[in-house]
Parts: structure tokens; sequence; C-alpha cells
């Protein structure tokens, strides 16, 4: 008969406690105790099992002076099952803390070095790019430098940024991020920009720059692949710092984005024209050149039926030689 207690109190026995074992010891409390001779108590009788758990756990002792099993006090003996659960859910917290250090460290020397001794790394998926852009920013000890064009970022993507962006901020880490100037229009991207600001960031805007680019203490710099499922993680650091040297030519022309008054409202939306105008004349494609003044292909033909409105015109090729006549008029003598 099992009269020692186990460590191991898993959730079959713990039904059980609760099931056949618990009515078991009801039983027992009301009778006043269990002669040795109880049918139940025989090797091959249903209930075995259950008294056996509870002899197992000390719920019942056996008096030399009743002669028979009797029931013990539970609250005398939850101690001795549950504080070990305790003891060992607390070993398990720190000892899974611990690896959870240990593959950080790893990780953080995979992200800073390049594979292979290549300069050049490319991430594949979606899932697997945010990862690392989540992993490389808290990675972040000094600065941030972050391009993003193409108008408005999606609401659903500045919600996946922001926890990010304020964890470096709160940090200390100093950020520097670019907006087109279309990006000033979208509520989510202000709403964004704004909690940002009050951290510390500093926010401009462009009419046009580089494609996307985020820049980790000048010495990881990350930048779209050939396909939007793809990027390339440059470690060399002459290519991160030829980058970064983009980057701060862009950032000196850009317009502070909490800039405010009716000059420079005006001035923006005259860059923006005069960007569309830009798109007209090179002759690219209405994807290609909303793409490129940061909006929607129905807004960028907005901005094109508002040129023709102003030249009085009714056809793009009539808008083109209008544009173009107004220029020849325009230009000095030579």
């Amino acid at each position: 008969m099992m009269l020692g207690m186990s460590t191991e109190h898993g959730p079959e026995r713990r039904e059980l406690l609760a099931g056949r074992a618990g009515e078991l010891f009801r039983d027992v409390i009301k009778s006043g105790g269990l002669s040795p001779d109880d049918a139940r108590l025989a090797d091959n009788h249903p209930d075995r099992q259950a008294l056996d758990l509870l002899i197992d756990l000390g719920l019942l002792r056996n008096d030399d002076r009743a002669r028979a099993w009797v029931a013990v006090d539970p609250a005398a003996v939850q101690a001795g099952v549950v504080a070990p659960m305790g003891r060992q859910v607390v070993e398990l917290l720190d000892e899974s803390a611990a690896w959870a250090e240990t593959f950080g460290s790893l990780a953080q020397t995979f992200r800073r070095t390049p594979a292979s001794g290549s300069a050049l790394n490319e991430i594949r998926g979606l899932a697997s790019i945010n990862q690392f852009l989540e992993s490389a920013v808290d990675d972040a000890v000094h600065e941030l430098l972050t391009a993003q064009p193409a108008g408005a970022r999606r609401a659903v993507i500045l919600e996946q940024a922001v926890d990010r962006d304020v964890r470096a901020l709160e940090r200390g880490v100093t950020m520097h991020t670019l907006y087109q100037h279309t990006a000033r229009r979208s509520k989510a991207t202000r709403d964004h920009v704004d909690r940002t600001l009050e951290l510390g960031a500093k926010v401009r805007t462009l009419d046009e720059f580089f494609n996307r680019l985020i820049i980790i203490d000048r010495r990881l710099a990350v930048i779209p692949g050939g396909s939007p499922d793809v990027a390339v993680a440059i470690h060399d650091p002459n290519l991160v710092s030829y980058l970064a040297d983009v980057f701060d030519r862009s950032w000196e022309r850009g317009r502070e984005y909490d800039e405010r008054g009716g000059s420079s409202d005006s001035e923006i939306a005259a860059e923006v024209r005069q960007m569309t105008v830009r798109m007209l004349t090179e002759g690219h494609s209405d994807p290609a050149s909303a793409k490129r003044v940061g909006v929607s292909t129905r807004t960028y033909a907005s901005y094109v039926a508002a040129l023709k409105d102003e030249y009085g015109v009714e056809t793009r090729f009539q808008l083109g030689f209008a544009m173009g006549s107004r220029d020849a008029e325009s230009a000095p003598e030579a």
C-alpha cells in the first residue's frame, strides 16, 4: 500500500480527488473511519486507486487507537501539496527568463553580425521582416533615422510601429522621421506623429525623397528588397554611412511637421502641385506618379483635373502643351 507522499501532482490526480476520491473522503468523514478489512481496500476493488490517492496525499491516516483509517483536515495537507508547486512555478519563471535572456543575447549578435561574412542579408516574409525590425529597433541605443515615403501610412502599420517607437524614445533614443507632404492629410499619421513628438521625436516632410529606409545607430540599415515581402539588412559601415548621409541631406531640405501657418501650408501645397506638374511633364504613368507624389491614383487624377481647370484645357495633351507654352513665356531671354 502507498504510504509515502508523491511530488507528482498532475491534472489526472486532481480530477480523481475532485471526483471519486473526494466522495470516498466525505464517506470516511461521515462514518468516522475506514476499517482495515473494508472491501474497498482490496487490491482488485474499483475504489482502490482513489483510496491510494487519499493515503498518498495524507488525507487519510492509519489511527492505531481507532484501528481504522481516519480523515485528516485538508487545510493541514494543502500546504504540503500546493507550496512545492508554487516554488516550481517560481523556479520555472526564473529559468524561462534566463533562457529568454540567453536567446536574446544570441539574437542580438545575429542581427548585428552579417551572415556568412556578407554585408547584405535578405529577410523574406512580412512576418520575419516585422520581427526583425521589432528586435533591431529594440537594440537601438543612440539614434533612429526613418524615411516613410508614399504618403499616409495605413493605420494597422502605424499601430504595429507605435509601441516600438515609444519604447525607443522612452529609452532616450533620438528619432528623426521623414514623411512626404501628403502624409499630413492622414489623421492616423497625425495621431502617430503627435504621440512621438510629445516624447521628443523630430519629424519633417518633403515633396519627394528616396525609398523607405531605417538606420539604427548608423551601424545597420534596412531597405526594401525586390518585392514587397523582401527586405535587405545592410551591415557594411561604408554603405550605411552613405545612406545616412543621403538621409541627412533630405532631412535638411524637409519642413518641420509641427510647423503651422497659412504661408507654410500654401508653400507645401505649391510643392505638391509642382511635383504633380513634374510627373506630367516627365511622362510617368498615373500609378507611378501617384506613388512618387505620395497619394492614391484617384487623388492624383484629381490633381491632374485641377490643373486642367487651371489651364482651361480638356485633355492631357492640351495640358502638356499649355504648361510648355507658359514655361516658354516665363523663361528669361538670353
